[in-house]
């Protein structure tokens, strides 16, 4: 059921993006409809690229090892997430400032690598201009910050012999989409403590979707 999986996956790579469209609604920040446009393009790339090196290594791997080495990755991918939030809500706020102030001093290594590298750790600074208003270059570092974890997702998508263009379409277009929903949902509301549930959320679907696929070859075992 290619299509049915593609939204599953498409869903849990891009909720991230509601999430950083409710920080940007909060703070008033605008977003345009060619700044999704060239967000959904950029993320649709970076998940584009990533299942192309995945349906590489599918070509030169046996059918079942793909199948496990694809289940594993989300299983990993979204085990990676529950610790990063686990994490995140046990540190103290000083920890959290600290961590905060070492995102930022990235900046001043190289120059264009330093900002990249800034804009990727903490996509809700995507503003760089402070205008209000994510347009032009500031949407293309927010699209490759956004898909920069589902980069791995890719790949094992790939693997697992889902097509990459429709899985970068779709995800693309969900991502702008969610970026969107989140700000007009942010602009709305000033504060949402059920918000912070949901994190778990992506990580959860992960490790499902990672696990049913492992539990494939053992559900219509080859003949």
């Amino acid at each position: 059921m290619p299509p049915l999986s593609l939204l599953f996956l498409a869903l849990a790579v891009s909720i991230d993006s509601f999430g950083a469209g409710f920080t940007y609604g909060l703070r008033k920040v605008k977003i345009p409809i060619s700044g999704c446009f060239i967000l959904a393009l950029c993320s649709g790339a970076v998940l584009y690229f990533s299942a192309l090196l995945g349906l590489a290594a599918n070509r030169v791997l046996p059918e079942n090892a793909s199948q496990m080495i694809g289940g594993f990755s989300f299983v990993l991918l979204g085990v990676w997430a529950l610790w990063q939030i686990l994490r995140e809500r046990k540190a103290s706020p000083q920890e959290k400032k600290d961590e905060q102030r070492e995102r930022i001093l990235l900046k001043f290594e190289v120059k264009t690598l330093g900002l990249v590298i800034h804009i990727l750790k903490l996509p809700t600074a995507a503003d760089l201009d402070r205008s209000g208003t994510i347009r032009g270059m500031e949407a293309v570092l927010l699209g490759i910050a956004l898909s920069v974890d589902a980069f791995g997702a890719g790949f094992g998508a790939a693997m697992l012999g889902l097509p990459p263009l429709g899985l970068a379409c779709v995800t693309g277009f969900m991502s702008a989409l969610f970026v969107y929903l989140g700000i007009r949902a942010g602009k709305g509301i000033a504060k949402a403590g059920w918000m912070g549930r949901l994190t778990f959320l992506p990580g959860i679907i992960l490790i499902l979707y990672g696990l049913w696929r492992l539990s494939r070859p053992f559900r219509h075992p080859a003949n």
